[in-house]
């Protein structure tokens, strides 16, 4: 059976789900983000097998979203955003912020953003570019794009 491929849709989210539609690839970007950088650290943490995590960080780094830096003289890693992989944490916020109203449940959300800006925990928060209002779902239209087909 042949795969879908994802890279090659007329879709913004088909392509970024190329780059991390598979169920690992954003806790692997989530624990970089926090400061896990180190292969061991990672398989550790994640409980994740050390093929699965290889193929997953060889894959983030082909997309471009991490970068390997030597930390020994052994033929080390550690595993870091590039510019591209920071801004895929915007989207994994947006998934938290949806995750922690849906089904955090009675304990509520297992984690706490403060804002550098303000100093206050929050989340965050779809607005326009432009106008600044609010932008969700139901706010806008879909219109096609310079890319369409």
């Amino acid at each position: 059976m042949q795969r879908t491929k994802f890279r090659e849709m007329t879709c913004s989210i088909a392509r970024t789900l190329n780059v991390i539609g598979e169920p690992w690839s954003p806790l692997v970007l989530h624990d970089v983000w926090n400061g896990i950088h180190r292969f061991d650290q990672l398989q550790a943490h994640l409980g994740i097998s050390r093929k699965v995590l290889t193929e997953r960080l060889n894959h983030l780094i082909d997309q471009g979203v991490l970068e390997r830096r030597p930390y020994d003289k052994r033929p080390r890693h550690e595993y870091h955003l590039t510019a591209k992989g920071t801004e895929l944490v915007d989207l994994l916020m947006v998934m938290t912020r949806w995750g922690d109203r849906w089904l955090a449940g009675e304990a509520g959300p297992p984690v706490l953003y403060r804002h550098h800006a303000c100093g206050e925990i929050s989340q965050v928060d779809l607005r326009c570019a432009h106008c600044g209002e609010a932008m969700h779902a139901t706010d806008v239209d879909s219109l096609p794009g310079p890319g369409a087909a």
